[in-house]
């Protein structure tokens, strides 16, 4: 249950910085706007932004980290099978966010390299893995496809959220 709430609690405040303090360009803002009208939207925005002033680091930074807690957390008691190859789960999250980092570095993908932001990856990813525990035999994330699968790698897909459209 201290998993769960952690969890839900890291993806709110992530959402929380991502709707309030990012471009309203990003997909999971693009939603909100279609349901509350961009002009609500920048209302509540600019009261929650003049009210709870936050840093740069903050905004650009801590979401990322806590996504790699979340991920990581989910994560644990799964690994994928590719052929005969066995990969743990667990480092997926780090992999995908750290390799993402250096795409950005080297212009594969849009965004911006910025080494805080694999700072935070790595200390996120190090408090889930030694805070968060297999409890019983780790099982294959596809096969079955169960629901803690699911929500696994929704967590995975709802990094699309924070896709900032052009």
């Amino acid at each position: 249950m201290k998993k769960a709430c952690s969890i839900v609690a890291a993806l709110l405040i992530s959402l929380f910085i991502y709707v309030f303090y990012r471009s309203e360009k990003t997909v999971v803002n693009e939603l909100i706007i279609l349901i509350i009208s961009f002009d609500t939207y920048t209302t509540i925005k600019s009261i929650i932004t003049n009210t709870i002033p936050l840093n740069e680091t903050i905004i650009f930074s801590l979401p990322g980290g806590l996504w790699i807690y979340c991920a990581t957390a989910l994560s644990h008691d799964f690994y994928l099978e590719i052929r005969k190859y066995r990969i743990q789960f667990i480092f997926v999250p780090i992999s995908f966010a750290v390799g993402l980092e250096f795409c950005q570095l080297i212009h594969l993908t849009w965004g911006t390299f910025d080494i805080w932001d694999i700072a935070f990856y790595k200390i996120f990813w190090l408090i889930s893995y030694y805070s968060s525990r297999c409890y019983g035999f780790q099982k294959n994330i596809l096969s079955p496809f169960t629901l803690p699968g699911f929500i696994c790698l929704a967590c995975f897909l709802s990094v699309y959220l924070a896709h900032v459209s052009q």
